[in-house]
């Protein structure tokens, strides 16, 4: 039987976990191990990538930079969490922020530590990917557009540390890149709708905070459409191989999505959009085995010619 001291600490780790969000983070993980698989190294061995000493650091790197992230964000939005997400910031609350800011610098320092046995270029990536996101959770957070726009950049710097490392720029990856950067910034928006009533009182610069409701519906319109643009050229350009299913499915959702946005009147209705979202990116990580490395290789190569 758990001693009281057991159970605490225990509440603590889970309070940490929280924190951290390590239910996001293996999945970024998974993202760029099959990143790295089928679409930045496709010539290579699947074996060869995994056994990649050098991959494995920069992936443990990004995964630690980006719990780091999580927790010097939560470290800033305490008040706002208190409002918005009461009960997990109760949760979150079980760890002091002393003990917090002394894991977020102990957590940049490992990073820092690791990149070190790959490369000075790793190590300035990685270093300024840490001081992007302390800036964001500082500062850009609160400004209106640049902070839903460094919000999505910043989920996508992870891929850039493994596409620098690969050195691959194919257009076919920027393609990947764009539709992704599209349905994070979308996601972005939807928890500004979410979170409009926490952001009003931090005095947050959001597009519903300054331009209201219905504007911010447009914007995500827009930007839903836009997805259109990288689709069309992951499918009929570039040739993902059985992939563009997911990419045909994906514009289904959106387009229920879309539907449901309109409608959409209060917290939970906006909370089941995000999920939505949630939802088609992490398929979209499922679904990179769906693409055939050798029609990306030629299709790589045909890109190249240009």
């Amino acid at each position: 039987m758990l001693t009281r001291k057991s159970k605490l600490t225990l509440k603590k780790i889970a309070s940490f976990f929280s924190v951290i969000r390590g239910y996001n983070i293996w999945v970024v993980a998974l993202a760029q191990y099959l990143s790295a698989i089928f679409i930045l190294a496709p010539e290579k061995r699947a074996l060869a990538i995994i056994l990649d000493w050098r991959l494995f650091l920069i992936v443990i790197a990004s995964t630690l930079t980006i719990a780091s992230g999580y927790i010097i964000n939560n470290f800033y939005d305490a008040k706002k969490d208190l409002i918005n997400r009461p009960k997990k910031a109760m949760i979150d609350r079980l760890v002091s922020q002393e003990t917090k800011l002394k894991v977020y610098f102990g957590i940049n320092f490992i990073v820092a530590l690791l990149m070190f046995f790959i490369s000075w270029r790793a190590v300035l990536f990685f270093s300024t990917y840490i001081f992007l996101i302390w800036f964001y959770s500082h500062k850009l957070k609160k400004m209106f557009l640049i902070g839903n726009i460094t919000a999505a950049v910043l989920a996508v710097l992870p891929f850039f540390g493994i596409l620098m490392y690969y050195k691959n720029f194919y257009a076919v990856i920027f393609a990947h890149a764009i539709f992704l950067l599209l349905l994070i910034l979308i996601r972005e928006i939807i928890k500004d709708l979410e979170n409009i009533e926490g952001d009003l009182i931090a005095d947050y610069k959001t597009i519903p905070v300054v331009f209201g409701e219905k504007t911010a519906k447009a914007v995500i319109s827009i930007l839903t459409s836009l997805t259109l643009i990288p689709v069309y050229f992951l499918v009929e350009i570039y040739n993902v191989g059985y992939m563009d299913i997911y990419f045909y499915l994906s514009l289904i959702g959106l387009l229920f999505f879309a539907m449901l946005l309109w409608k959409a009147t209060t917290k939970t209705e906006y909370l089941k959009l995000h999920f939505l979202l949630k939802f088609i990116i992490v398929s979209g990580v499922f679904c990179i085995v769906l693409i055939e490395p050798s029609v990306l290789i030629h299709g790589k190569k045909l890109i190249s010619t240009y």
